[in-house]
């Protein structure tokens, strides 16, 4: 098996400049998969003893992250890995505002992955009570991508 060592590199470059932990390309009977492990503390910058001092009464103010909402009822999986856009060109406003209500079928976003905008489109009717994801930010397969209840 001959191993493609630029095609590493440059699907190397392409996690680090989107963000992405993986990302699997394929050819025929070849198939590239790479992947990466993020760690959150080596995300982590050092901070000086008195900020922490002055930062300790906000932390006790601060609010829980939100809980993983993909397990939620109302969420719309992400079908790919990609990255997110919630209008159609920079200058245009969202797809569907949050609190409007959607048609099954119709287009809430767009998820760019392998310079493709694939549109994403509301598995039901109801309300788009709020999106998961900002315009521009990775996604993963089966990242709640909105909630529509």
């Amino acid at each position: 098996m001959l191993v493609d060592k630029e095609a590493i590199r440059a699907l190397a470059d392409i996690l680090t400049d989107t963000g992405l932990t993986e990302i699997e390309v394929s050819e025929g009977d070849s198939r590239l998969r790479v992947a990466r492990n993020v760690s959150v503390q080596a995300a982590a910058a050092p901070v000086a003893a008195s900020s922490v001092a002055a930062a300790a009464p906000a932390a006790d103010e601060a609010v829980a992250p939100p809980a993983d909402l993909s397990s939620h009822p109302g969420a719309v999986p992400s079908p790919m890995v990609g990255v997110a856009y919630l209008t159609p060109d920079p200058s245009s406003p969202p797809f569907v505002q949050e609190g409007a209500q959607v048609a099954a079928g119709q287009t809430i976003m767009l998820i760019e992955a392998m310079k493709t905008f694939n549109q994403i489109k509301a598995p039901r009717a109801g309300k788009l009570v709020r999106y998961c994801v900002a315009s521009g930010e990775p996604v993963e397969f089966g990242a709640a991508l909105a909630i529509i209840e």
